[in-house]
């Protein structure tokens, strides 16, 4: 068995730096590119990102079961996948001079699709690197620290880039997600060469997802972790939206996620802490209930509310730190404890499957809401609309998520299978 090194972790973490930092580009600013400066209506976006994020999701399970059952080339399917997403991006930001939608449609699936393979098959080595139970804890938080480091980039990168290069800054965010996922492959490629990896045992059985959904803990664990991402990602699809045309401060968008999750990163050693005094779940359900009383307040703010608004960054995103490392963690203890090490992928893909899902469901019902109540992107709105969508929705799905996971905690039935 194999001890880590910070060395070693940092190399094995450091392609989810790349990813974290796509992620936002993708995720909040190719909407509002494609709506502001192409011209395409919020609502024909919101149904495009529904219907590519359910295809993205419902593939996530395909790749996961492929990567287990080809686990020999798991480092090649990971090379292959960060060129995908490399492509993706590029053109995402470099649309043709005509079928736009289509053009949109195209480029965000080979993204997502690079993102998904990268990530299910990385978090996979996670649960697979042959280092002792009590480490692993430590090299998953170290991956997630990377990665909000990733996010605190990107929250800030495309703004300082168009204060020097003007409209031509994603084009220059595109060159420098290149060179960084060069680099981050190479540090992984000399991570795998070095690393002991378990073998997981041949797959011998098709259901593989219906052995791991025999457990009932798994099952309100991962319905718990559906609606909290759910609550999370309606938020993190109108931000921009509302920031601008609610809040109106867009000069101010990047120093609000630079709050939101550097609050996030600097956070994480109390959530390991309370993950270690406690347990994983509970240090988890604390994160939630501390989240939903911390961005309630979101629905008290008016326009021009800027400090009001930096209060709920800083205080809702040190919740972030606990959402990003402890289900994953959760997932490699459920991993260890039914045996379950050659699903190790299917496993993690389920929580990808999720997150997805509840982006799709989030950009396919939040946008077309605003839409259909007569948003239109630039346009001020200070009406109930940004309130009630932004801040009261989220939270009653959040409460939804925290009863779901307070009946795993606690009830003596299931405490103990």
């Amino acid at each position: 068995m194999q001890n880590t090194t910070v060395y070693s972790t940092i190399r094995y973490s450091l392609i989810v730096f790349p990813l974290a930092f796509a992620g936002i580009p993708i995720y909040l600013h190719a909407p509002d590119y494609y709506a502001t400066n192409i011209g395409l209506k919020i609502e024909i976006i919101g149904f495009a990102l529904l219907f590519l994020r359910l295809i993205d999701a419902f593939l996530d399970p395909l790749i996961g079961y492929l990567s287990d059952r080809y686990y020999s080339y798991r480092d090649k399917i990971i090379y292959f996948g960060s060129i995908l997403l490399v492509l993706g991006f590029w053109m995402i930001f470099h649309p043709l001079n005509s079928h736009y939608l289509q053009w949109f449609f195209l480029s965000i699936f080979l993204c997502t699709l690079g993102f998904s393979i990268i990530a299910i098959n990385i978090q996979a080595y996670g649960g697979l690197w042959n280092i002792p139970t009590l480490q692993v804890t430590k090299v998953i938080a170290t991956r997630e620290a990377i990665g909000l480091l990733g996010l605190l980039t990107a929250s800030i990168t495309p703004t300082l880039l168009f204060l020097y290069f003007k409209s031509d800054n994603f084009h220059i965010l595109s060159i420098i997600l290149l060179f960084i996922m060069f680099l981050s492959v190479y540090a992984f490629y000399k991570w795998f060469n070095n690393s002991e990896i378990k073998l997981p045992i041949k797959q011998t059985e098709n259901k593989i997802f219906k052995t791991i959904f025999a457990n009932s803990n798994v099952k309100l664990f991962f319905t718990s972790y559906f609606f909290s991402t759910f609550a999370a990602s309606i938020p993190a699809s109108l931000i921009i939206f509302y920031v601008r045309d609610y809040l109106v401060a867009e000069n101010l968008l990047g120093l609000f996620l630079l709050v939101y999750f550097s609050s996030g990163a600097l956070s994480m050693p109390l959530w390991k802490y309370l993950a270690n005094k406690l347990s994983c779940k509970h240090a988890w359900l604390l994160s939630m209930v501390f989240a939903l009383f911390s961005f309630f307040w979101a629905y008290f703010l008016q326009p021009n509310d800027i400090l009001g608004f930096y209060a709920i960054c800083l205080f809702s995103g040190m919740a972030v730190g606990a959402n990003l490392a402890l289900p994953s963690v959760i997932i490699a203890e459920y991993i260890h404890s039914n045996n379950h090490e050659n699903y190790a992928a299917s496993y993690y893909s389920i929580s990808n499957f999720l997150s997805k899902f509840s982006l799709a469901v989030a950009a396919g019902t939040a946008l077309p809401i605003l839409g259909f109540m007569g948003y239109q992107p630039g346009v001020l709105r200070t009406d109930f609309l940004f309130p009630v969508v932004y801040a009261v929705i989220p939270c009653i799905i959040q409460s939804i998520s925290i009863v779901i996971l307070c009946r795993l905690i606690y009830s003596k039935n299931l405490r103990k299978t």
